[in-house]
């Protein structure tokens, strides 16, 4: 399909997702929104597809959400016509619910999502950073909470996603302060995964990509990601009980068999996902 403000493109097994409003520093609105819904859910039934990458164009990553470009209620002019008969949508039971909501939708996408933060990513926007999979971050672009320096409670279940992936005293930090983080401590923190050089950040997270969607099984991939995004609602022991299951499963899929034997014969596997 077409999009307005954002950018949707597949090269080497690699969706790339770009947030295109450069001159708004890729403010999210409700369009943004819905059209980076309709382009994960497309790379995530695409078997074209084994790696997310989410960016934004220009010098920003996402600054938050542009209260300009959000739809009040029954007002449907800001909202292209061609997406509204989607809306709501239908609730899928094989899914946690958890993972259904406006925003935390990520980690329910069955292939790794990659924020690759190019420049500023404040507020909504570090919302969206914190549910994809990993994040990879120019040592220069500048991350905020933002929220409480402009009078507002967290959202989306940031706080949530923050404490999962920086901790308790941490998460309390950046949310009460809405300090702005950036390079070292943003990777000290946990806040990002990794950090380059502006001009080096898109080489080094595409080789990354590839790494995973050329030596890596997608059905490992899938399973992997949903195990490790289960565990904040599991006990030990129900981790174990799952792990059990998956690896069984695994044990029998024609990726393990394709696995073993490109190990035997020294060459890259040939994974198909089954």
């Amino acid at each position: 399909m077409a999009y307005e403000q954002i950018l949707y493109e597949v090269r080497d097994a690699i969706a790339t997702l770009t947030l295109n409003r450069p001159e708004a520093l890729n403010a999210w609105t409700d369009v943004m929104a819905e059209e980076v819904w309709q382009a994960m859910h497309a790379a995530g039934s695409d078997d074209a597809v084994r790696v997310i990458v989410l960016t934004g164009a220009g010098r920003a990553f996402c600054a938050g959400g542009d209260v300009t470009g959000f739809k009040s209620a029954g007002d449907d002019s800001a909202f292209p016509r061609s997406l509204l008969h989607k809306l709501p949508r239908a609730y899928d039971f094989s899914r946690r619910p958890d993972y259904q909501s406006r925003a935390a939708y990520f980690p329910g996408i069955g292939k790794p999502v990659i924020a690759m933060l190019n420049g500023a990513t404040a507020g909504l926007g570090l919302v969206h950073a914190l549910y994809a999979d990993m994040r990879f971050a120019a040592d220069d672009a500048v991350l905020t909470t933002a929220f409480a320096r402009l009078g507002l409670a967290s959202e989306y279940g940031m706080a949530w996603a923050l404490r999962n992936a920086v901790g308790h005293a941490n998460a309390l930090d950046l949310l009460l302060s809405a300090r702005k983080v950036r390079g070292e401590e943003a990777l000290r923190l946990g806040l990002v995964n990794r950090i380059h050089p502006r001009e080096e950040l898109a080489e080094a997270t595409y080789a990354y990509a590839r790494e995973l969607a050329e030596s890596c099984s997608p059905l490992s991939l899938r399973m992997i990601k949903r195990q490790l995004w289960e565990l904040p609602f599991q006990t030990l022991h129900e981790a174990l009980i799952a792990d059990s299951a998956d690896m069984m499963q695994t044990n029998l899929s024609e990726d393990f068999e394709e696995g073993k034997l490109a190990f035997k014969e020294k060459r890259k596997p040939r994974f198909k996902g089954r």
